[in-house]
This record gives structure tokens, sequence and C-alpha cells, in this order.
């Protein structure tokens, strides 16, 4: 038996009406529910661009897991997660220094996650206790010095730097930039506040010049004979070693690394590292990224990209970066260190006058 309805026009147009609704808040549920549950990871990265690629490739090759990177300064894409918030698509930070890393997490920015692979493969300094972030990768903030000026004998620690023998000697770059904040912070952590300050009034008053500029800047004012010491990155040099420009690689022969506090607290290190963001749609995957850049294939392939150190001691460095000395001696002070005492870095450097 067929039983028939009558409706009038306007019931119908009521119950088009309806049913589109209806229809429109199950597609709308249906593209939330893709967006989230994608096979994809989204980066924030200071790094660059192509020295991400290569590690980025490899592991959507071995999980099927498309990364979508957006690259930046550190202080922007902090500054962007923090203005997004719950609408960030950002599931990982990519940055550099332990500082960022303990202020992202102090902004409350960062995720915390408990993986036992990370803790195994990443030692523990190089680390947050809480799970909040992870170090990837090393470099050592050491001093440079020109060798037709200055003997390896004459140089030995950080704090020598601040002996009048250095007098117009010394290039470095601001303390507005995060490097020098961090290297000042291990200082405070190692000597006391108030050596560190005396420290830094001390290497102030050996300055050559007004500090300006980044790390090549300084290093290039060794190399034309406006300084004869510097403080820099090791992996600034391993790039002019390995560039395509003539100037660079000229420069490059003209400078020399030395590992300071060898008989001591060992030579100051920092990282590039990584974190899940608090708002991630993708934490899985967002773990499973991190993850992979802490493995043997990852380490390796970023140790000979970047001449950074890798985070263990059992993978190779690359030829240029071993020429150096290798192993050295690291500080192994726990890298939060730097973040605490960032603060307290900063108004020293003011104090003292370091511009």
């Amino acid at each position: 038996m067929i039983i028939i309805i009558k409706t009038s026009n306007r019931q119908e147009r009521s119950y088009r009406n309806i049913l589109i609704i209806i229809l429109s808040v199950f597609i709308s549920l249906s593209l939330i529910a893709t967006s989230v549950s994608a096979d994809e990871v989204n980066v924030y990265s200071a790094r660059k661009g192509y020295l991400l690629q290569p590690l980025v490739d490899a592991f959507q090759n071995d999980n099927n897991i498309k990364v979508n990177v957006i690259s930046g300064k550190a202080k922007v894409l902090q500054k962007r997660i923090k203005q997004e918030g719950k609408n960030t698509r950002a599931d990982v930070l990519l940055t550099v220094d332990a500082g960022n890393l303990y202020k992202a997490k102090k902004d409350g920015l960062l995720k915390r996650i408990s993986s036992s692979k990370l803790n195994n493969l990443i030692p523990r300094y190089l680390r947050d206790d809480g799970g909040y972030w992870y170090g990837l990768s090393i470099r050592s903030r050491v001093i440079m010095y020109n060798p037709e000026k200055v003997k390896a004998s004459d140089l030995s620690t950080y704090e020598d730097l601040a002996n009048e023998k250095w007098e117009n000697r010394i290039c470095i770059r601001s303390s507005s930039n995060i490097y020098n904040q961090s290297l000042l912070a291990s200082i405070i952590s190692n000597l006391g506040e108030n050596n560190a300050e005396e420290w830094a009034r001390g290497v102030k008053s050996n300055f050559s010049k007004d500090p300006k500029g980044n790390d090549r800047t300084q290093m290039t004012s060794v190399v034309m004979g406006e300084c004869d010491v510097t403080i820099a990155n090791t992996y600034y040099l391993g790039k002019w070693i390995s560039s395509e420009q003539d100037n660079e690689r000229k420069y490059a022969e003209k400078i020399s690394v030395f590992f300071p506090n060898q008989q001591t607290s060992g030579a100051h290190i920092n990282i590039s590292g990584a974190a899940v963001t608090k708002y991630s749609k993708n934490t899985g995957n967002a773990i499973k990224f991190i993850e992979f850049l802490a493995s043997d294939e990852a380490q390796k392939l970023y140790a000979q990209a970047n001449h950074e150190y890798p985070i263990r001691d059992s993978i190779p460095v690359s030829s240029i970066v071993e020429s150096w000395g290798y192993p050295f001696k690291k500080d192994t002070l726990n890298l939060d260190e730097l973040g605490k005492n960032n603060r307290k870095a900063v108004m020293i450097f003011d104090r003292v006058g370091w511009k």
C-alpha cells in the first residue's frame, strides 16, 4: 500500500531548507574530521629550507606522511604561534637555541609529550626534563682567531678573554643576540652571577669596535685585521669552507678554531631543537617526525649537510668538522639553565654597557 501525503509548496520549501542545513552540517563535520586525521604534519621552522628538505624527503618516503614547512625567523614564528592560538596550523616548532625553546615553553606554546624513543636517543642534558622540547643537533660557540696574530698557546678559556692582554683585540656581536645571551647564561651557571658580570665587563673593555652584524661579520673582521679574536658558532666556518664563493673559501683559510675550557667546564654548546605545539592537530605525526629527526639516518644527513655536531657521539661528523679536532670536551650543563638564566644575562649585559 502506498500512502501519498500532500504538502503545500511552503512546506516543501521548509523541508528542503532543513535537508540542506543537515547536509551542510554533515559535510562540515566530515571536512573537520578529514583535516584533523589527515596524514600530514605542519612544521614552523627557523632552519633554512635547503637544509631541512633532505630530511623532509626521507621522512615522507619512509612514513607516507606529508610534511608542510613554513620557514621564518625564530622570534617571528613563536610570535605567530602565540597570535594564532587554538587556530594555529603548526604541529611542530623547529627552532635554534635552547633559550628560544625555553621561552616557547614558558609562553605556553608547547605540548608536553611522552616518547621513550626520544628519551633513549637524546641525552638528558639536551632535552627538557618535562618532555616539552628536544635537542636535535649541537653547535659549539668557540673562539675563532687569526693565526698570523695569535698563537693557539695564547688561548685557554672564555674567562681569559676578559684579561687586559686582549685590549682592542676582540670583536663580537651584539648582546641582543640569543647566542651571546645563552653563552653568558652558561657562565652564570658555572661561575656565579658576580663572576659572570666581571667577565662581561672585562670582555666589553677589550672590544676593538662596537658590536654590529652577525657571526660571519665578526669572522670577516678577524680576517681583515680589524680584531684578532672573536666568538662564533662553529658551523659558520663550515659554511665558508664548503662555500661556492671564492672569497669565503679564502677567508676560511685565514681563521682558526679553538675550543676553550678543555681543562675545566668544557666548550659551550647549544642546540637546534623541536617541540610539539600546544594546539597541534596532528600530534601523533608530530611526534613521529621529531623521533625521525633524532634517528641515526637523520642525524647523519644533518651532520654532513650543515657541519653541526650530532646529538650522539656514535654518529660520524663531517670531514670539515673533524678537521677542527673531534671529539672535544663539551660543557654538559643542562640546557634548560640557558633559558632560566636568560633574564639575568640580559641585565648583566645592560649593566656593563655591552650594546
